[in-house]
């Protein structure tokens, strides 16, 4: 396995820890550093993100910009309807079920275009977006809080779409099945965790 594709796969371990940030600090910083950690902290989080990123990089051309700038969007508009305490009920549900359809549209792309990618991509952000905005911690700054959810938001997306060009390019054909095996590895899982919340 070349060095680059091991470096990406250490990196996408190291952000599914849930110690890989600490929740120390005061004020703004502590702020920050809890909405960072939480997209990072939950493995359902880090691969539906990762997942958006592989599947922008699969669609290829305006998608890679256009699926993460609509899923970070609506993602923070979302968010406030959990900080105000709106309920949205079975979100969790939703959460399951997004990495099953990223998962699938991964694996096959094709079947995708770059609108109906962001369109898909949307509708599971509301459910992401309500999640990070109901578990803030109390006693965080709003604004810092929401600045760190949504930065750790795009760093996952990152990995997924940079990991999703290197293999792909690097690997051939080959790389192009690893990257489909792992959207259906995604959804696969995504069964698995709605098979134990219905």
């Amino acid at each position: 396995m070349n060095r680059p594709i091991i470096a990406v796969l250490a990196a996408a371990f190291m952000l599914a820890s849930n110690t890989t940030l600490a929740h120390t600090g005061h004020g703004d910083t502590a702020g920050f550093m809890h909405g960072v950690a939480h997209p990072i902290s939950g493995i359902d989080h880090v691969l539906a993100m990762v997942a958006v990123g592989a599947l922008a990089a699969r669609i290829g051309g305006r998608s890679l910009w256009l699926l993460p700038l609509t899923f970070i969007s609506v993602m923070a508009c979302a968010a406030v309807l959990g900080m105000t305490g709106v309920n949205l009920p079975s979100f969790d549900i939703w959460i399951a079920g997004s990495m099953v359809a990223f998962g699938l549209a991964v694996a096959y792309p094709s079947y995708l275009s770059s609108l109906t990618g962001a369109g898909l991509i949307a509708l599971f952000a509301v459910f992401h977006g309500y999640a990070h905005g109901a578990e803030m911690p109390d006693g965080v700054p709003v604004l810092t809080y929401a600045a760190g959810f949504l930065t750790g938001t795009t760093l996952l997306i990152g990995l997924g779409a940079g990991s999703a060009l290197l293999v792909g390019r690097m690997g051939g054909q080959i790389g192009h099945r690893t990257v489909q095996m792992g959207g259906a590895a995604i959804g696969l899982y995504g069964l698995v965790i709605l098979s134990t919340i219905i």
